[in-house]
């Protein structure tokens, strides 16, 4: 079992930057790929962002590349997203998730959520 609790979000200006924190319980979090995803109203929950186990590999979608950095910390079982220039698009509620599966950008390849987090840049 892994329980996740992310922290972070909040009301930035557009070109701002926010730092999202995702908190892991469980001795087994650094075997487990860590994703972020993010979820507009009326939108599906898409992928925003992952990083494999070892922190090797990471992953993003094309709508961030360049402006979001994931990363972990595996001694204190907590994975970061760093947001920089910020822009109204990117407001959504953010989750993130813990995984095994092989596809890290599919929602459904991760059995852990957590609660989310608000970003909210105003246009």
């Amino acid at each position: 079992q892994v329980q996740l609790v992310e922290s972070g979000g909040g009301l930035v200006q557009t070109g701002g930057s926010l730092r999202l924190s995702c908190a892991g319980s469980g001795r087994t979090f650094s075997m487990y790929t860590m994703g972020w995803f993010r979820q507009a109203p009326g939108k599906e929950r898409e992928f925003v962002a992952a990083i494999m186990w070892s922190g090797g590999s990471t992953y993003y979608a094309d709508s961030v590349k360049g402006r979001f950095t994931i990363s972990r910390d595996n001694a204190k079982n907590t994975v970061y997203l760093q947001m920089n220039s910020l822009k109204p698009e990117d407001t959504a509620v953010y989750y993130c998730a813990a995984g095994r599966g092989r596809t890290a950008d599919s929602k459904y390849e991760y059995g852990y959520w957590g609660q989310g987090t608000q970003v909210t840049v105003p246009s």
